[in-house]
């Protein structure tokens, strides 16, 4: 077992305790039967790699030629570019609008009126339950179907409008619960004694409550957003001109180069999602080192767009 000794600093001390209680340090034989697994491990996946890779060459797939394509101006000008355009105009309209929808929602769930409190909780647990691919094909094609069943006529809803109210409605009702875990996650205290110093609610929430949480809330809803932007991908299904449409339908064609298109779209997606999950990153080590607030930073889990896996970060 781990020893503590007091002389060491605080948070060593309880990572120690931690290490205590929830498994015994590993010896020495153990360490090396680690490194012989991870070693083991490693092997394996470079095998299964280069056997991909060598199946692929086999087949003419990594072929120079295939690569030709993305050295060129033309492509990025006419495919990558407009794609990368596409992509990030409707992931900055769903989150705006997602941020908005979930400030709004997020507080109706904390209202003292059960008018306000119960519809918005019906409407956040709603679009949080329903897959975001099935959302859009409904904002897509509902409107109109429903209107031609009832002898209608409704102007059809482009592909970026249906995106962007599907990114806002799915996200939005996940960003509402960040809020309002957020808000709930500032001590009692501070309501209370601002309660007590004759503010109202309003003014409780606009001055003490609010500006404590953004702080909290901060690192969570950059990763909102990261999955937002990722969401947007599911726009090529209504035909949405965005960097995978562009990028893995219309370059393939046009070239024959299916995985080579594939490779370089993929790295791009993982360029900008890095890029924001290194802003939360820095956004949460900012916060952690916050005196501004009371409250703990909050972390999403996995799948918390479902089940509203929200909590305290450790």
């Amino acid at each position: 077992m781990s020893t503590v000794t007091e002389t060491e600093p605080a948070p060593t001390r309880a990572r120690k305790r931690q290490s205590s209680v929830l498994f015994d340090a590993p010896g020495p034989k153990a360490r090396m039967r680690h490194n012989i697994l991870t070693l083991i491990s490693a092997i394996v996946i470079l095998a299964i790699i280069y056997v991909v890779i060598a199946r692929l060459d086999k087949e003419g797939q990594l072929q120079g030629r295939l690569w030709k394509p993305f050295i060129k101006g033309s492509t990025w000008s006419d495919y990558i570019f407009p794609g990368i355009g596409g992509t990030l105009k409707a992931a900055l309209a769903g989150a705006v609008l997602a941020l908005l929808f979930g400030v709004v929602f997020g507080l109706g769930r904390m209202s003292d009126h059960r008018w306000v409190r119960i519809p918005a909780g019906a409407v956040v647990e709603f679009f949080r339950a329903i897959p975001l691919l099935i959302l859009i094909f409904f904002v897509f094609s509902g409107p109109p179907t429903i209107a031609n069943a009832l002898n209608r006529e409704f102007p059809q809803v482009t592909a970026f409008t249906a995106l962007v109210i599907s990114l806002m409605l799915y996200n939005g009702s996940v960003l509402a619960e960040i809020f309002r875990a957020g808000i709930n996650a500032v001590p009692r205290g501070q309501s209370e004694a601002a309660y007590a110093i004759g503010l109202r609610k309003s003014g409780v929430m606009r001055l003490i409550l609010i500006p404590q949480a953004t702080t909290a809330m901060m690192p969570a809803i950059v990763s909102q957003l990261v999955v937002l932007l990722k969401d947007s991908a599911l726009g090529w299904i209504i035909s949405y001109e965005d960097l995978l449409n562009t990028g893995y339908r219309q370059i393939p064609t046009q070239y024959g180069n299916l995985i080579p298109a594939a490779i370089v779209i993929a790295l791009i997606y993982i360029a900008m999602n890095l890029a924001l999950s290194y802003l939360a990153t820095w956004l949460e080590k900012r916060s952690r080192r916050s005196r501004k607030t009371s409250a703990k930073v909050l972390a999403t889990t996995p799948g918390a767009g479902m089940s509203g896996g929200i909590m305290p970060a450790p």
